[in-house]
C-alpha cells in the first residue's frame, strides 16, 4: 500500500496542473483527493509519452504498450512501483471500471499515429476514448453508475475535449495535428496553408464559429446532468462546465483567433466560475 506522503506527492502534482480548471479543487472531498490524483497521474503520464521529448513514433507506441502492459500487470496483482500499487489501489477500493482506462491509452496510442480526421464522427470517437472515461470515471468514484447519468457526462467531457482543440488550435498544429474535420474545412474554404501561415482567415473564423456553436449545444444538452448531483460532486461539474463556456466565450471576444493566442482563464476568473456554478 502506497505511504501517506506519497499520496501527498500525486496530490501535489495534480494540484499544480489547472488544465482549464483545477484538476484536484477544493471541491473534491477530501478523501476522495488522492483517487482523483491517481487517475490525473494515469492520463498525465501517458499523454506525456505520446507528446513530450523527440521520441519517434515508433518509440512512443512502443513506450505505450509497455505502460498498458505494466497497468495489466497491475490489474492482476503484479504492480511495479508504488503510482502502479496507488491505481490498482483505486480501482479495486473504488470499483471502478478498467476499460475507461484502456480508453485512454487507446486515445494516447491514437494520437501518436493519427494526425487529421476525415469528419465529425471520427472526432467525436476520439473524444469517446479520450475525455468521455474522465468523467464516467469521477462518477463512479462517487458511486453514480446510471447510463443515462453516463450518456450526460460524455456530452459535457465530449464540449469540454472540443473546446480544448478550439483552444489550442496553433499548439496542436505545432505538434502535427489538426483536430477539425477536413469535409468541414473543405466547405468553408480552409486549407492547411491557412495553419502553416497562422492568417486567422474569414473562412477560418466561420468554421471555428461553427464548431464552436456545436460545442456549446453539447454544453447546454449535458447540463442536465447537474439537476441529478448533489453535493460537492453538482458545483464541481458545474464549474466544468461553466468553465468550458468562459473559453469558448474568450475565443468569441478575441474574434476566434486561437490560431496565434491561446485564451485561457486567470485565477479571478477560476474562483467567479466557481461561485457561479452554484447557480447553473
Amino acid at each position: 500500500m502506497p505511504s501517506k506522503d506519497f499520496y501527498k506527492q500525486v496530490i501535489s502534482f495534480a494540484k499544480t496542473h489547472y488544465e482549464n480548471f483545477p484538476v484536484v479543487s477544493f471541491l473534491i472531498p477530501k478523501a476522495l483527493q488522492k483517487h482523483v490524483a491517481v487517475i490525473y497521474w494515469f492520463a498525465r503520464t501517458a499523454d506525456d509519452i505520446a507528446d513530450e521529448g523527440n521520441l519517434t513514433e515508433e518509440e512512443r507506441l512502443k513506450r505505450l504498450h509497455e505502460f498498458e502492459n505494466n497497468f495489466t500487470l497491475a490489474l492482476n496483482g503484479n504492480p511495479q512501483n508504488d503510482f502502479e500499487f496507488a491505481v490498482e489501489n483505486t480501482i479495486k477500493e473504488k470499483k471502478l471500471t478498467p476499460d475507461f482506462f484502456y480508453d485512454l491509452l487507446e486515445a494516447f496510442k491514437q494520437d501518436v499515429v493519427k494526425k487529421r480526421y476525415e469528419n465529425f464522427d471520427e472526432i467525436l470517437n476520439y473524444c469517446k476514448h479520450s475525455a468521455n472515461p474522465v468523467g464516467r470515471l469521477i462518477l463512479e468514484l462517487f458511486n453514480i453508475r446510471r447510463e443515462e447519468y453516463f450518456i450526460l457526462s460524455d456530452k459535457i467531457c465530449t464540449a469540454l475535449q472540443l473546446t480544448n482543440f478550439y483552444q489550442d488550435l496553433l499548439v496542436d498544429y505545432q505538434k502535427g495535428r489538426i483536430y477539425l474535420p477536413r469535409d468541414e474545412m473543405q466547405k468553408y474554404g480552409v486549407d492547411e496553408k491557412t495553419f502553416e501561415l497562422r492568417e486567422n482567415s474569414l473562412n477560418l473564423k466561420q468554421l471555428l464559429r461553427y464548431n464552436i456553436s456545436r460545442a456549446e449545444e453539447m454544453f447546454k444538452e449535458g447540463k442536465k446532468l447537474v439537476k441529478y448531483l448533489r453535493g460537492r460532486l453538482k458545483f464541481e461539474i458545474a464549474w466544468a462546465i461553466v468553465g468550458g463556456e468562459k473559453i469558448l466565450k474568450k475565443i468569441r471576444d478575441i474574434d476566434y483567433n486561437t490560431i496565434n493566442m491561446r485564451p485561457k482563464l486567470n485565477k479571478l476568473e477560476y474562483f467567479t466560475l466557481a461561485f457561479k456554478s452554484m447557480f447553473l
